[in-house]
């Protein structure tokens, strides 16, 4: 029987176990001290340590994942995306030890690892690629000639590594320095590799990509494109396929472009190409040389499980599926742990309520009582939607979404909804650059609504005959048992599952977890902290500086006795690949540095002690 270790986590590892299984192979997950209560990791066949919650100490660790598939006796590696996927030095190792890795070969790898050979191997099979420039100085003044040379604005971009990490818009000369030394940061944390190529930036552009497979015999396929063009910082948010407002001739050289740099690179196993598209044409970004997060939109619409491909391919297989045809539209949406209204920072915590809505795909590495942490990438779950028209699937999306719910940390959902209603995204008129256009829009000022009906503090002891305290409308009220209780004009039951109420015959959760309630009434989540208010984030607020976000100093402009004008940046926190500027409250002084470079901070906690200048 051939056994399939995962070097991932989560998500990504519970799909590939499904496939596994059902092609009757066995599985092996390892897993990182953090990860150890999580779902994916008692779905294994078997599980392995690998290390503590650090990703360099366990999940990019090459050496305990190949002591656990030696212990396990694996005999296929699949890397799932991120963390070592596409790393050239990790498929080398797990061919050296005889294994085989679920992906293209190392020097592959290499090669379109490396977006400066990437774009060259492009041009040689003819698909245009962006002027910019990606040489071997690396100094500042060579970029700054770049971009003069180039014209403004411009894009850099990490050499090494994906997923939009590193990459920085500059619109203009004065900020190219600063920016080159922050994507020098990130693309070194994230990559351990600083290099960067310099891009004409295209204003409004979408970016499309094209899944493709190719096996041993010389067979490349493609499945089509996915439009990824809704995205915020880079990172991308919805996605769905096939792309809208595309003309037949188009799909078509899309997809020829793809696979012939696939078959110019020397490709194999699954991959997407990607392309960033405006009115004039497209042009060649990137070829992500693994399973991508989006794959289920791909697998639903053209019938097809990318992952058995994968797999086939790795044990020297053809493709099973050279004739595949698609069918209706599919689209995604990621729902991550995180807070929109302060600017997209991570959330952390135990998810106390989930419930999914069961008429879409959910691929979610997290139950009800896991605990999400800052050590990884804060995607909760993906929920696929497929009908036969755009529409329906988008409607269908939207019904899940509200239907779906996730209290004990934040999320994005309430932001998610928002952007499926705008009228770019019905009309299919989607850019990379709608969200920060529309953002004002797609995440209002947080604030009460006038009819919240926990309007005040108070908690839900849930279950059994003990007390329960309902606060609505600014009415609380101490009952005991299930209801129906009438609290003022308003009725309030026990709707089935703990923690599903009915107000007036409107659903309704409430649960407690901490000193936080969660709760969701007429599609708004609402957070209530039960803590004292000196406890609170909030008042933290004024002169102080605090984390904004649970994570990792990684950068430290402050100093104390230095003057700092409001805004001026003192801090750089870095949680769930992402950096966070931390920056000066007021005009005033830095009386005294509290945090130092690399220590793990929470969310309100002092950075720094602040005085600032009397008003």
């Amino acid at each position: 029987m051939t056994t399939v270790l995962v070097a991932n986590r989560g998500e990504i590892a519970r799909r590939i176990f499904r496939t596994v299984r059902r092609m009757g192979m066995k599985s092996v997950a390892v897993y990182s001290d953090a990860d150890a209560g999580l779902p994916f990791v008692r779905e294994a066949d078997t599980a392995v340590r690998i290390g503590p919650a650090s990703a360099r100490q366990s999940y990019l660790a090459i050496d305990r994942i190949l002591a656990a598939a030696e212990e396990t006796k694996a005999d296929l590696i699949h890397p799932g995306y991120g963390f070592l996927a596409e790393s050239p030095q990790f498929a080398h190792a797990v061919a050296a030890a005889g294994l085989g890795f679920v992906g293209p070969p190392a020097a592959v790898l290499k090669m379109l690892g490396d977006k400066a050979s990437a774009k060259a191997a492009a041009e040689r099979a003819g698909v245009p690629v962006l002027p910019g420039y990606r040489g071997d100085d690396q100094s500042d003044d060579a970029f700054i000639s770049a971009a003069r040379s180039t014209g403004y604005p411009v894009m850099l971009k990490p050499v090494a590594g994906g997923g939009g990490i590193g990459m920085q818009r500059v619109r203009e000369e004065r900020g190219l320095r600063e920016a080159l030394a922050r994507a020098r940061r990130m693309a070194s944390a994230a990559f351990g590799d600083e290099r960067l190529l310099l891009e004409r930036l295209i204003e409004r552009p979408r970016h499309l990509e094209v899944q493709i497979a190719a096996d041993d015999r010389g067979n490349v396929l493609s499945f089509g494109e996915r439009d990824c063009s809704a995205q915020r910082r880079n990172q991308k948010i919805v996605e769905e396929t096939p792309a809208p407002a595309l003309t037949s001739e188009q799909r078509g050289a899309l997809a020829e472009a793809a696979v012939a740099i696939a078959r110019e690179a020397g490709y194999r196993n699954a991959g997407t190409v990607e392309f960033v598209v405006d009115a004039a044409g497209f042009f060649f970004l990137e070829v992500n040389a693994r399973l991508q997060v989006e794959h289920p939109v791909t697998e639903l619409v053209w019938n097809v499980d990318l992952v058995e491909e994968q797999l086939r391919i790795a044990l020297g297989e053809a493709l099973s599926r050279t004739d595949a045809r698609t069918s209706g539209h599919a689209v995604e949406a990621r729902l991550y742990a995180e807070d929109p209204s302060a600017g997209f920072v991570p959330s952390a915590g135990r998810i106390a309520y989930l419930r999914w809505d069961e008429d879409v795909r959910v691929d979610s590495g997290y139950e009800e009582g896991s605990l999400v942490t800052t050590s990884y990438d804060p995607l909760i779950a993906k929920l696929i939607a497929r009908a036969d028209t755009r529409a329906g699937a988008l409607a269908k999306l939207e019904r899940a979404l509200e239907r779906s719910d996730v209290l004990g940390v934040r999320t994005n959902r309430e932001f998610l909804l928002a952007l499926l209603r705008t009228a770019a995204m019905r009309e299919g008129r989607v850019d990379t650059e709608l969200v920060e256009r529309e953002l004002a829009t797609l995440v209002p000022a947080r604030q009460r609504a006038p009819r919240d009906p926990w309007a005040k503090h108070g908690g839900w002891r849930l279950g059994g005959d003990v007390q329960t305290t309902v606060v609505l409308d600014d009415t609380a009220l101490a009952v005991r048992g299930r209801g129906p209780f009438a609290v003022g004009e308003h009725q309030v039951r026990a709707d089935g599952d703990v923690g599903r109420w009915r107000i007036d015959d409107r659903p309704a959760v409430a649960v407690r977890s901490g000193d936080t309630m969660w709760a969701v009434c007429r599609g708004t989540t609402f957070e209530l902290s039960l803590a004292p208010r000196e406890r609170n984030v909030e008042t933290t607020a004024g002169a102080e500086v605090v984390a904004p976000m649970p994570g990792v100093v990684v950068g430290i402009a402050a100093a104390s006795g230095r003057r700092a004008r409001r805004g001026d940046l003192l801090f750089v926190v870095e949680a769930m690949k992402m950096e966070l500027r931390v920056e000066a409250p007021a005009d005033g002084i830095v009386t005294q540095v509290l945090a130092r470079e690399g220590q793990q901070v929470e969310r309100g906690e002092r950075l720094a002690e602040f005085e600032a200048d009397p008003a």
